[in-house]
């Protein structure tokens, strides 16, 4: 991937905040917190309305939250990583340190907890996320040599 000044001060602006969006999520107390999971679980039973319970799926949704916000940060950490010049699994490292963070800060908030499944949760979304940038990068490079392979012939 090319390092240029821009591309690195795009990739760390972004990697900041996705970092001070989920660890600002962690800041929150519990029932502040419920009532985020809450309104966002009415607003996709709105959108998409569906036979089953509304009260049910607070704790999957959440848990989907985790996995998502954590992808982010994997393709994040991953693109930054890569135009650093070292190897990608530097990100994984990154990302379970995040999440190791992310649960340490919710020792500290009222009605909340650290949990050791939600690091795995968030290291799978990290790992995912990676994945899908690495497959992406991988997909480019080998399109973008095909199209030179046939522009000198």
């Amino acid at each position: 991937m090319i390092r240029t000044r821009k591309r690195m001060a795009f990739c760390l602006t972004l990697l900041i905040l996705n970092l001070l969006f989920i660890w600002g999520n962690s800041l929150m107390p519990g029932e502040v917190s419920k009532a985020i999971s809450a309104w966002v679980k009415d607003l996709i039973f709105h959108i998409v309305p569906g036979e089953g319970d509304p009260q049910a799926g607070h704790g999957l949704l959440r848990k989907i939250a985790h996995f998502m916000e954590f992808g982010c940060l994997g393709t994040l950490l991953c693109w930054l990583v890569f135009m650093l010049g070292k190897k990608p699994w530097h990100s994984l490292i990154y990302s379970i340190l995040a999440a190791c963070a992310d649960e340490g800060i919710q020792c500290f908030v009222p009605e909340r907890g650290p949990g050791i499944r939600d690091v795995f949760i968030d290291t799978a979304g990290a790992a995912l996320g990676m994945l899908i940038l690495l497959a992406g990068h991988a997909i480019y490079k080998k399109r973008k040599q095909k199209c030179l392979k046939e522009n000198t012939k």
